[in-house]
């Protein structure tokens, strides 16, 4: 089998934590490797934003990374790059022709790539699978300024590829619902498959080890969130929820520490977002920027780590239709603070595997903090259950279930040309 997947605006191979590389990246580019240890192979299309960057970068057994251009060799807007679509669409093809290679199947990841698929699949003949990873109408549900609101046309797109695609993979039953509700999606057609993560690479560590590789004082309370800088992770009511924390417990304040993982360090603040420069004037506002470190992002290999080190890890966004990076956490033994929404109040068992708060509640946060801190035995509860609960999203398992989804869609899709064939005939 031969799989073409699509990730159009964000590469795979891109710096995790930037302002379009997050989960969805590590999500694609793990399944893949997996898949190809499985015999497929993939070819992952995106575009390239570098011009060094080679044509086709190899990642693993059968499956390679393949950056085409299509419009500025840079990031840009992904409202934008609609633009550019025909030549990216046009560039697969002539990158498929050139090599005489024919796909069994296309898997699509947001919104984009969906659009991509949907003109590809005419050429190929291939069943799409889609996965959004989000949803633009959960987006503005949450959304609180212009800058996070999604375009009609997006919107748009989600409901024509819902109803067009083959198949769609959701990672949570609320995922599913929540296509249904919005768009009116058909929910047979949507196949609930959760995200997985390497079990090798994220497992529980000796905290004072990893204390020392990061240079982190031994003592310290180390408070850990990692995602991109952008309104929608929450990272503005950790940092008020640290300021609680410091103000109630004035003994804790010289040893409090809020890391957060994502964007760029406190040494590069000339390459900023808004978001940064935003959460940057709030913890100078609250007096704890001793307390507060942007430390930028980091490679995976680097992120167990810092859930190691971490008293707690926190994962305060208002939507998430999955959150990889809890999962993460999870695995590594961390005791991980949550926000009550979409995936990750299904992925944490709340009070067993972690706790989970409301969005945008730093009172709440901060309280649930504070309990793991102050009681140990419960700390240590929540670390056992969460390597337990961890354990069930282990790739393997999760690449059975897509395949066992690809082999479905090709057999259905075989017996559709057969058909049509034997009309054409008669």
């Amino acid at each position: 089998m031969r799989v073409a997947m699509l990730s159009v605006h964000s590469s795979p191979l891109a710096r995790l934590g930037g302002k379009e590389a997050g989960g969805m990246n590590v999500y694609v580019r793990e399944l893949a490797r997996e898949l190809g240890q499985r015999g497929i192979f993939v070819d992952i299309f995106t575009r390239s934003q570098d011009h060094t960057m080679p044509t086709v970068t190899p990642i693993g057994r059968g499956v390679r990374v393949i950056s085409l251009h299509a419009g500025p060799a840079a990031p840009y807007d992904k409202n934008l790059l609609l633009t550019y679509l025909p030549e990216f669409v046009n560039r697969v093809r002539c990158f498929a022709d050139g090599e005489d290679l024919s796909y069994d199947l296309i898997h699509s990841h947001y919104w984009l790539s969906g659009e991509a698929a949907l003109r590809l699949r005419r050429v190929w003949r291939a069943p799409v699978v889609q996965m959004f990873h989000t949803l633009g109408a959960m987006k503005n549900r949450v959304a609180r300024s212009d800058e996070e609101v999604e375009t009609n046309r997006r919107i748009a797109i989600e409901r024509r590829l819902l109803r067009e695609v083959d198949a769609v993979v959701a990672a949570t039953p609320l995922d599913r619902a929540q296509m249904v509700w919005h768009y009116g999606a058909d929910a047979s057609r949507i196949r609930v498959i959760p995200c997985g993560v390497d079990l090798r690479r994220f497992q529980p560590g000796d905290r004072t080890t990893a204390r020392t590789e990061l240079g982190m004082a031994h003592d310290a309370i180390i408070l850990v969130c990692v995602g991109r800088m952008e309104p929608l992770k929450g990272m503005d009511a950790l940092i008020r929820a640290a300021a609680r924390l410091s103000t109630r417990h004035p003994d804790w304040r010289e040893r409090l520490q809020v890391v957060l993982v994502g964007g760029d360090s406190e040494t590069q603040t000339e390459r900023w977002n808004s978001e940064q420069r935003r959460l940057d004037a709030l913890r100078r506002e609250l007096g704890i920027v001793r307390q507060v470190r942007f430390v930028g992002a980091q490679p995976q290999e680097q992120l167990p780590l810092y859930y190691a080190a971490a008293d707690v890890v926190a994962a305060p966004s208002h939507y998430e239709s999955f959150g990889l990076a809890a999962l993460e956490a999870l695995a590594c033994g961390a005791a991980v603070v949550a926000s009550n929404v979409g995936g990750l109040a299904l992925t944490i068992e709340d009070r067993r595997s972690g706790l989970l708060v409301p969005p945008d509640d730093d009172a709440a946060l901060a309280a649930q903090i504070e309990r793991i801190l102050t009681d140990s035995a419960l700390a240590a509860q929540l670390r056992a259950a969460a390597v337990q609960r961890a354990a069930e999203y282990g790739w393997p398992t999760i690449a059975r279930r897509i395949t066992a989804l690809y082999d479905e869609l090709m057999l259905a899709h075989a017996a559709i040309w057969s058909a049509q064939r034997l009309v054409r005939v008669s």
